[in-house]
């Protein structure tokens, strides 16, 4: 019988965890390694599933379909916290909603106009609903500590192993990255995933690789459990708001959170604010903390996902990482396990930017 290919995925957020446990199905020896289970950027993400807002044909199709696996994997992960609630949007004036409207409406998305009175129906704590939105009823949210969670403990009860720690760079033999060098010594592989999003990036120069990556500051904030105020994801005019599972209300001025300022604190109090102003029935709804994400972007907007030109490296990188978390993790398993490349890949990859 032949061995078992040992992978190490470094990073433990949503992207990270989807590729462990997809290896792990797949019978793989398979290493995380990270500094702590749910990631870093993942606990500060809005974690918004969706094909929309500003993205070429060839990306829309791709999220869509990673949407489509998220329902695959709530069918193989039961208990997976995903709620596929819709979304109600018009953060867009009237024009390039139309447009937008018109736009993935023939690209076959679920999109449908909606006057004031369904606005009020569908969210009846809504102030001063606007004249008409748009209303995407496969959207959805999961939250992404949990799911990842539930995917590494499922990818430990098939055999993956969790060590807990820091990754200092990468062992190189020659054009081969035969393991990592971490804070309790060095581990050998024979594939080693960077699924670290920002973190990423030092651990592949210390192998001589540049990614081009940069993590722009996004600022949420989280409300204390409160009874049920919103249905829906909300994409209000610079301000977008969830309920979590929990009952917390997280909002940002985008998706991604916004520009956290010189002082963080009055930042969030205003956008709170804003929150309060724009629910019926929030005089007792207080808000409980604040975070700061720091977005992992590749520089050009869209992952980078395979090989960088070193083989033994598999990269998996990108600021979409809640939506695709699903899809990356299916494709990138089978390309390191198999060797084969995936064509849907092909935008994606480090040599773009050679």
């Amino acid at each position: 019988m032949a061995a078992k290919q040992h992978v190490i995925v470094v990073g433990a957020g949503i992207i990270g965890a989807s590729i462990a446990w997809h290896l792990a199905k797949a019978d793989a020896a398979v290493t995380v390694i990270a500094q702590e289970t749910g990631g870093v950027a993942t606990p500060n993400s809005f974690a918004w599933i969706n094909a929309s807002w500003g993205n070429p044909e060839f990306y829309f199709h791709f999220r869509r379909r990673s949407m489509a696996e998220w329902k695959r994997f709530a069918a193989e992960l039961p208990g997976l916290p995903l709620s596929w609630c819709g979304g109600i949007c018009w953060d867009l004036p009237p024009d390039q909603l139309a447009a937008f409207e018109k736009e993935h409406s023939g690209w076959g998305y679920g999109i449908s106009r909606i006057d004031r009175s369904e606005i009020s129906r569908r969210e009846p704590y809504l102030r001063n609903p606007p004249d008409f939105a748009l209303a995407v009823a496969e959207e959805g949210a999961v939250e992404p500590v949990a799911a990842a969670r539930m995917m590494l403990a499922d990818a430990e009860a098939r055999g993956a192993k969790f060590i807990g720690g820091a990754v200092r760079g990468l062992i190189r033999s020659g054009e081969h990255i035969t393991g990592i060098v971490t804070s309790q010594g060095l581990i050998e592989a024979d594939h080693v995933v960077l699924a670290s999003g920002a973190g990423s990036v030092p651990i592949a120069a210390s192998a001589g690789i540049t990614l081009p990556i940069d993590a722009p500051p996004g600022l949420i904030v989280h409300s204390r459990p409160f009874g049920k105020r919103l249905n829906s994801l909300v994409i209000a005019t610079e301000l977008h708001m969830r309920q979590t599972a929990e009952g917390r209300i997280i909002a940002g001025s985008d998706f991604g959170g916004g520009d956290p300022g010189e002082d963080r604190l009055a930042t969030a109090a205003t956008l709170f604010a804003k929150v309060k102003a724009n629910l019926f029935g929030s005089d007792a709804l207080t808000m409980d903390f604040l975070t700061v994400g720091y977005r992992p972007t590749p520089r050009d907007g869209f992952p980078i996902i395979g090989n960088c030109g070193i083989s033994g490296l598999y990269v998996a990188v990108m600021h979409s990482g809640v939506t695709l978390a699903p899809l990356i993790g299916a494709l990138a398993a089978n390309e390191i396990l198999s060797g084969a490349t995936d064509a849907s890949l092909s935008p994606f990859r480090f040599s773009r930017f050679a």
